[in-house]
């Protein structure tokens, strides 16, 4: 397949603000806050998974709101985790690690709670997906390099804008509102016309499902929230099943567990879970809503590029690129009417 590339980063989204602007370049929270209701995108109910730890030592709620990856990324683990809380299997559960840096990860600390009937057991295959007859083209009015793919399986695939430096894939992009990654067998300088493959990618609150040694790849009983530094090593041998649109505080603040890789010594040290639900299993006074910015839109492309290229007054200096991570994705409540 022929095609041409920018000699640039391809992470190159707009025009560069003039000099003889009369007001400063807009900052990328301003860029998102003025994007028309058109650019926003209703996450269903049935995509959220609500997390009610126990209250603080105030008294005061904690709730944790996870979106859940769509097809066809994960859907094996994202199927047992809505039949986990189906069964409210986590009721009465608790976080059991809290590392610095890393993950909050919760489940049963005994692991001897029967797990329900029917859960799917997955291969290491399923972390990442193949991809087939890749062609990409340019928004003319953002200069934004975007993607069109088709799995093998087959299904459509969109995505963009495309980052092209990324140090643990060949490339980076954006898919429905969520950060992924893609490469072939092996990195290369020219990328394009190989096989691909593409995979969800552990960003700061991403959810991924804990498991044991390999080939063991977890059942989605046991849950982990990044809540540090982008742990990108983990990439395709853990499985990313959602993120933390609201309530990460309260994961990210916990007291660090004081054993080995973060675990809580004490039944004392944990924190209770009181439930986790599927959202449109509350009722519909209590369920949470959310949207976010679309990754298809012009008002996302203006947004990445700021966040790569700081204009605003604070900045001195744009960066002239931005880690896939540094660039997450919009995502708002919405107010009941």
């Amino acid at each position: 397949m022929k095609h041409l590339l920018p000699t640039v980063a391809v992470l190159s989204l707009a025009v560069p603000a003039l000099a003889q602007e009369a007001t400063p370049p807009p900052s990328p929270g301003e860029i998102a806050a003025a994007a028309p209701a058109r650019d926003w995108v209703a996450i269903a109910p049935s995509d959220l998974l609500v997390m009610d730890l126990a209250p603080d030592a105030k008294s005061r709620p904690r709730r944790v709101v996870i979106q859940l990856m769509p097809a066809p990324f994960s859907q094996g683990w994202i199927g047992n985790v809505r039949k986990l809380a189906a069964a409210h299997w986590w009721d009465g559960t608790s976080v059991n690690r809290v590392q610095d840096n890393y993950v909050a990860q919760w489940g049963d600390a005994t692991e001897k709670k029967p797990l329900p009937q029917g859960l799917a057991a997955l291969s290491e295959d399923a972390y990442s997906l193949a991809l087939d007859g890749i062609t990409y083209w340019e928004n003319p009015k953002t200069n934004a390099m975007r993607l069109k793919a088709v799995w093998l399986s087959p299904e459509a695939f969109e995505g963009g804008p495309i980052i092209r430096d990324d140090s643990y894939a060949d490339a980076g992009m954006f898919w429905k509102g969520w950060p992924v990654a893609m490469a072939g067998d092996a990195k290369a300088d020219e990328i394009f016309d190989r096989g691909k493959y593409v995979w969800p990618v552990h960003c700061y609150g991403m959810v991924g499902v804990g498991r044991n040694m390999s080939p063991d790849t977890g059942s989605g009983a046991e849950l982990y929230a990044v809540i540090g530094h982008a742990p990108r090593h983990l990439d395709r041998n853990i499985a990313v099943v959602g993120r933390v649109v609201s309530g990460i505080e309260y994961l990210s603040s916990l007291p660090r567990g004081t054993e080995e890789l973060g675990f809580y010594k004490t039944e004392a040290e944990r924190t209770p879970i009181g439930s986790i639900r599927i959202a449109s299993d509350l009722p519909a006074a209590e369920q949470p809503r959310f949207e976010y910015l679309s990754t298809e839109s012009d008002s996302f492309a203006r947004y990445a590029d700021a966040r790569a290229n700081r204009r605003d007054p604070f900045f001195i200096k744009p960066a002239g690129g931005a880690d896939i991570c540094n660039i997450p994705v919009p995502v708002r409540p919405v107010v009941a009417k």
